[in-house]
C-alpha cells in the first residue's frame, strides 16, 4: 500500500474503534524509516485482519468491497486485459460496461496509478477492494499459474525461435539453455510452489494435441490447474528443467525414466519423485512430493480409542510379523513407518528395506532394494540379518521368497513389518498362502492382518450437518452398526470454504480393518479355510470391518458416506437383492414415482440445452434389484437444465433410484455435484442405450444459479453442442 495512505488509514481505523491510537501513533513512528506500509505492519503483528482493513476503506471512500471466489468474470474481460498489465499493477479485471473497466485491488490506487491504467488500456477505471490472496488467486483461476512468466518468455523470444517439439528435439543445446534461463526455472519453481500451496501430493504434466494439461492430486483426487494455452511452446524446456534438476538424460525422449531432486520451499525440504513416460505427443511427467521428514504419528493416523491400544500392544511384541494390506496410495507405508517411529529407541536396532524409501528417519538404517544391481527384497532380508535388528520393515512382499524368509526371520526372534496388496485383512492369509507358503507358517508367525484405506476428512471450518442425507442411508449405517438408531445417526458435510479451496474436504485419515491372529484363527488357517469363513469368525468375536469403521468415523463427522462408499466398494452398500427387498419392506411401501417432465421444478421451470457433457454416475440407493454402491460410470449428457438432466446409459436403472452425478462444464474448474433421482427411463432401440432422465436432489442455490446461467448463456449464444 502506498505511504501516504498510512496516515489517512490511520485516522479511519482510530475513527472506527477498530485499532487504539497508541497502537497506531507507534506503528507510524516504527514504519516511519522504513518501506513497510501501515497495513503490513497492523497485519504482521495480528493487531486487525486484512478484511477489516479493506472495509474500512471501502466504506471511506465510498467504494465496495468484494469476495473475488464469489464473482463471475466474463472470458471476453480476460482476453482484452493483458496479464502483464494486472500482474504489474496488482489488481484483477473484473467487468467491462462500455468503456468502464471495473478492476479489484488490495489497496486504493492513487491517481497517477489510475491514469497509467487508463492510459495503458484505454479505459476509464472503476474501483473496487479485494484481499490481496484473493486477487492473487483470481489471476492463477482466469489466467493460469504462471501466465506472467510466460508473456515474459514470449515478450523475449523471437517468433522465429519458436519450435515445434520435433524441432526442438534437434537442438538439443538450445533446449538445454533454455531450460537454464531464469524464466523457465521460476516457471517451473511456480508450479512446484503452487502445489506445495495447495497441499498436492502430485503434479501431473500431460501433453495431449495442441494443449498441455497441469493437475494436483489433493487429497487423493486430481484437480485441474488452470494454465496458459501459450505453455505448450515452452513444453520441452520445461520437461528438460525438471530432467536436469532430477539428474535424468533430457536427451532421451523415447524410453521411461525416473529420477529425484531435492528441494527447498519455504521453511519445508521436499523429495521430489519424478517419473517421465512417452506418449504420443511427448513425455508425460508425473511429480510425486514427499516431506523429508516422517510427519505423522501412531496417534494421528486416525485409529478409533480401542484401536490405538491394540497397535501399540503389536508394536511391543518380541517376535512375529504385522502385514499392512491395501492397494497402491492406501497409506501403508505411512502406517508403519508411524508404527516405527513409535518404537524408535537407542536400544533397538531397526533397519528397513524399501522401494522406494519414501521418509527419512533418524536413528533407523534404510536399505533402497535396486534391481539393476541384483538387490532385491530377498537378498536385501539375507544381508539385514547379519546387521543383529530387533526390528526390520520389508516394503512389500511381492513373491514366495520374500515371503518365506521374511516369515523364518519373524519365527526366529525378530519382529517384522511388511505390506500386501489385498482387499481386506482375511485375504491377506489366502494371498501368502496361494503364493506358495505352508499354512503352518503363516499360522505360527503372523501376528495381525492390518486392512487400510484413505478417507478425505470433512473441513473442520465449513462442516455442518447434511440434513438432505437420505433416510435410507442412516438406516443401513445404524443397521451395519447393530447400535444406534437411525434417528441418532447424524451426518455432516464440508459446505465450502476457502480453507479447503472450497471442496469441503481438508486432509485425509485413515479406516482400518484389523484382524488379531489367536488361537481359532490360527486353526482356521492350518485347515485352510476360506478368507470369508476367517472374516466370519473374526467378526464374531468383535472385528470391526472397514465398512463398519467407516461409518464411525462418519457418525463422529471426521467424513462423509461418500467416502466410505468410494473406497471400500466392494463392501459398502453391496446389499444382495433379499437384504435390499428386505430393507425396503422395513422402509415402508412407497408410491410408484410417475414419469414427469425433466425441466420442470417445484418452484420454477427452467430452459433446457440439447448439449453433450461430461458426467459421472453413481448408485446410492436402488428401487430395483440392482446393487448399489458400485464404481462410477463414465457417461454423457443429451440435454441439461438447471432442474435436472437426461443421460445416456447402457443399462436401464429402475424409477426412483438415486444416483450421484457430477457433471463437467466446459471452462469451469468445479463440476456441479449432486444427488438425483431417476424420473424417467426410455430405450433407444437402435443402438441398445438407455436415455435416463434425472432431477437434482439436494442442488444448491448457488450452484443451481451457476447451471442456470451456463445454460441461458449457451442458449443465448445459439449453440447447440459443445
Amino acid at each position: 500500500m502506498d505511504k501516504k495512505f498510512d496516515t489517512v488509514l490511520s485516522r479511519i481505523l482510530f475513527d472506527k474503534g477498530l485499532v487504539e491510537k497508541e497502537v497506531l501513533d507507534a506503528g507510524l513512528r516504527e514504519i516511519a524509516t522504513s518501506q513497510e506500509s501501515l497495513a503490513s505492519f497492523l497485519l504482521r503483528k495480528g493487531l486487525t485482519t486484512e478484511e477489516k482493513i479493506l472495509k474500512a476503506f471501502a466504506e471511506e471512500l465510498k467504494i465496495d468491497y468484494l469476495r473475488l471466489s464469489e464473482v463471475p468474470v466474463e472470458r471476453s474481460v480476460i482476453d482484452k486485459i493483458p496479464v502483464k498489465f494486472a500482474g504489474y499493477y496488482k489488481f484483477m479485471p473484473l467487468k467491462i460496461d462500455g468503456r468502464t473497466l471495473t478492476i479489484a485491488c488490495s489497496y486504493p490506487l492513487d491517481v497517477k496509478t489510475q491514469d497509467d491504467i487508463r492510459m495503458s488500456l484505454g479505459y476509464e477505471i472503476q474501483l473496487v477492494l479485494a484481499r490481496e490472496n484473493d486477487i492473487v488467486e483470481s489471476l492463477k483461476k482466469h489466467y493460469g499459474l504462471g501466465a506472467d512468466t510466460i508473456e515474459k518468455i514470449l515478450a523475449q523470444t523471437p517468433q522465429e525461435q519458436m519450435q515445434t517439439r520435433e524441432e526442438a528435439e534437434e537442438k538439443v543445446e538450445d533446449i538445454e539453455k533454455l531450460a537454464e534461463d531464469a524464466s523457465i526455472i521460476r516457471l517451473v519453481n511456480q508450479i512446484i510452489l503452487e502445489a506445495y500451496k495447495k497441499r498436492a501430493t502430485d503434479i501431473h504434466l500431460e501433453p495431449y494435441r495442441g494443449r498441455i494439461k497441469l493437475r494436483y492430486r489433493i487429497d487423493g483426487v486430481l484437480y485441474n490447474a488452470t494454465v496458459p494455452p501459450e505453455i505448450k511452446n515452452f513444453f520441452s524446456p520445461i520437461l528438460s528443467r525438471i530432467k536436469i534438476m532430477s539428474n535424468l538424460n533430457i536427451v532421451e525422449h523415447r524410453l521411461p525414466q525416473d529420477g529425484r531432486a531435492v528441494v527447498k520451499i519455504q521453511d519445508q525440504t521436499l523429495d521430489l519423485r519424478v517419473s517421465f513416460i512417452p506418449t504420443p505427443y511427448g513425455e508425460s511427467v508425473v511429480i510425486r512430493i514427499l516431506p523429508m521428514k516422517m510427519l505423522f504419528s501412531l496417534e494421528r493416523l486416525g485409529l478409533l480409542t480401542e484401536d490405538l491400544d491394540t497397535f501399540e500392544e503389536l508394536i511391543k511384541k518380541p517376535h512375529g510379523i504385522v502385514f499392512v494390506t491395501g492397494p497402491t496410495g492406501s497409506g501403508k507405508t505411512t502406517t508403519l513407518y508411524a508404527c516405527l517411529s513409535k518404537i524408535n529407541t537407542d536400544e533397538r536396532k531397526i533397519i528397513t528395506i524399501e522401494d522406494p524409501i519414501e521418509y527419512e528417519m533418524e536413528g533407523i538404517t534404510q536399505l533402497q532394494v535396486m534391481p539393476k544391481i541384483g538387490l532385491n527384497f530377498a537378498r536385501g532380508l539375507r544381508s539385514m540379518l547379519r546387521h543383529d535388528p530387533d526390528v526390520m520393515m520389508v516394503g512389500e512382499v511381492r513373491d514366495s521368497e520374500t515371503a518365506e524368509i521374511a516369515i523364518r526371520v519373524a519365527l526366529t526372534g525378530h519382529l517384522v513389518f511388511s505390506t500386501l496388496h489385498t482387499n481386506d485383512a482375511a485375504s491377506g492369509i489366502t494371498r501368502l498362502i496361494d503364493i506358495g507358503l505352508e499354512p503352518y507358517l503363516v499360522a505360527s508367525s503372523v501376528e495381525a492382518f492390518i486392512a487400510q484405506r484413505l478417507v478425505r476428512v470433512v473441513c473442520p471450518d465449513c462442516k455442518e450437518e447434511d440434513i438432505s442425507a437420505l433416510p435410507e442411508l442412516k438406516n443401513l449405517i445404524a443397521q451395519d452398526l447393530k447400535s444406534n438408531s437411525p434417528q441418532d445417526v447424524k451426518i455432516y458435510k464440508g459446505k465450502g470454504c476457502e480453507k479447503c479451496n472450497f471442496t469441503g474436504f481438508y486432509g485425509r485419515t485413515a479406516i482400518y480393518e484389523l484382524l488379531l491372529i489367536d488361537a481359532d484363527i490360527r486353526n482356521l488357517i492350518t485347515a485352510k479355510a476360506s478368507a470369508e469363513e476367517i472374516n466370519k469368525m473374526a467378526t464374531s468375536k468383535g472385528m470391526l470391518t472397514m465398512r463398519q469403521n467407516g461409518w464411525r468415523k462418519v457418525i463422529e463427522g471426521v467424513t462423509t458416506p461418500d467416502e466410505v462408499l468410494k473406497v471400500t466398494q466392494a463392501e459398502v452398500f453391496a446389499l444382495e437383492e433379499s437384504a435390499a427387498a428386505e430393507a425396503s419392506d422395513k422402509a415402508g411401501a412407497k408410491e410408484p414415482l410417475k414419469p414427469v417432465k425433466i425441466v420442470q421444478d417445484a418452484r420454477r421451470d427452467f430452459a433446457r440445452l440439447d448439449v453433450r457433457l461430461n458426467v459421472r454416475y453413481r448408485i446410492i440407493k436402488s428401487e430395483g434389484p440392482k446393487k448399489i454402491g458400485g464404481i462410477e460410470h463414465n457417461s454423457v449428457t443429451e440435454n441439461i437444465s438447471a432442474g435436472g438432466l437426461v443421460l445416456l446409459s447402457n443399462e436401464p436403472l429402475a424409477l426412483g433410484t438415486v444416483l450421484e452425478v457430477k457433471l463437467e462444464l466446459p471452462e469451469e474448474d468445479k463440476p456441479i455435484q449432486c444427488l438425483c433421482r431417476v424420473l424417467r427411463v426410455e430405450e433407444i432401440i437402435m443402438d441398445k442405450t438407455y436415455d435416463i432422465a434425472v432431477c437434482f436432489l439436494d442442488i444448491s442455490g448457488a450452484e443451481r444459479a451457476r447451471f442456470n446461467k451456463f445454460v441461458q448463456k449457451k442458449l443465448t449464444e445459439g449453440k447447440k453442442e459443445i
